[in-house]
């Protein structure tokens, strides 16, 4: 029913990726090439800050603090993604900042935006401790194309240059080529791969598959488990019960797992993302988010919507943000060096 895809090499936990034929995955950045991760980030954030961050710079460029500014503001903000909700709450304390500062000139607002925001997005800020539990199970959910399957392969390199090994589980046995672009992934790491019978005929349960994967890795002492499930529309009631059956059968192979619920998002979706972390976290109460495709739209603030949602409650972490098509481009999220990449 399953199969084990490895490399020839020995290494699970090799961090060295094989040399692979080109199959749709992204190459590998040259050490050469390599930035640090303020640069990147402000580089993979370049439409962002070229569409609202030199809006805001003309708006604070000198003048009176009057209400036609802020009105000019609240546009910028809302059509940047930002959000009804943070918006308010940013105009609400930046008045709030102007008035207990004395502030009288539009240039001084600037710096109050930037600190105002990363106080918005910092409570998004919590690190993932994957040394809990071993292996420390990860189940990766999200709707089809937002990423998924790249951001495992990504993820799977990150915990790697840790020093953890890893094994993937390919739960997504609907979509077509899934299965295959997930083996692609662990052979160019060199982490075994636990997929279902290639016989189209043959019906597979990515539920089993899955606990197959995790008692597998029980066994070999693997560090990490990354566990794809298929993509939901989170309309489609009756499949987002059987998402809820896979994670009930991890429980089953290990106790307390899954230990993360990582929510796959793409930032080009917008406000719409919003409506899905609702959705998948009521079906799977979600830990923790990834945001990918920043590098690919020019309204980036869909980081504050999601912090401007939960406001009044706890928000699932933003655990990574997807800055590029390289493989380290999936990067733990920083809510000031993300903030500044966002400004000119």
């Amino acid at each position: 029913m399953f199969s084990f895809f490895k490399s020839k090499k020995n290494p699970v936990d090799s961090a060295e990726p094989a040399v692979m034929p080109d199959a749709g995955v992204e190459s590998e950045s040259k050490p050469e090439e390599s930035t640090s991760l303020a640069s990147k980030l402000k580089q993979g954030l370049t439409r962002t800050r070229q569409s609202w961050g030199q809006r805001l710079s003309g708006l604070f460029g000198g003048g009176k603090i009057d209400e036609e500014l802020y009105d000019e503001l609240e546009t910028i903000l809302l059509t940047s993604d930002i959000g009804v909700n943070a918006t308010h709450q940013l105009l609400e304390n930046l008045r709030k900042q102007v008035k207990r500062d004395a502030l009288t000139d539009s240039a001084q607002l600037k710096q109050a935006l930037k600190e105002l925001l990363i106080e918005m997005l910092e409570p998004l800020v919590q690190p993932l401790d994957t040394t809990l539990h071993k292996p420390f199970v990860i189940m990766i959910t999200g709707v089809n194309g937002v990423g998924k399957t790249t951001s495992i392969g990504k993820l799977a390199k990150y915990f790697q240059s840790q020093g953890k090994s890893v094994l993937l589980a390919a739960g997504d046995t609907f979509r077509a080529a899934a299965r295959e672009q997930l083996i692609v992934w662990g052979e160019r790491n060199n982490i075994t791969v636990i997929a279902p019978d290639s016989d189209p005929d043959k019906k597979s349960d990515p539920a089993a598959v899955i606990f197959d994967a995790v008692n597998s890795a029980k066994a070999r002492g693997i560090d990490i488990v990354l566990a794809d499930t298929a993509g939901r529309l989170t309309t489609q009631l009756h499949l987002m019960e059987e998402i809820k059956k896979v994670k009930r059968v991890i429980a089953k192979a290990m106790p307390e797992a899954p230990h993360e619920v990582l929510l796959v998002l793409d930032a080009n979706t917008g406000q719409n993302a919003i409506a899905q972390v609702k959705a998948f976290d009521e079906a799977l109460n979600v830990t923790g988010l990834i945001l990918t495709k920043l590098d690919g739209t020019a309204k980036g603030g869909v980081v504050a919507a999601i912090a401007g949602q939960y406001s009044q409650e706890n928000p699932p972490a933003l655990r990574f943000v997807g800055i590029g098509e390289g493989l380290d481009d999936l990067r733990p999220f920083d809510a000031r060096e993300f903030v500044e990449a966002m400004f000119d």
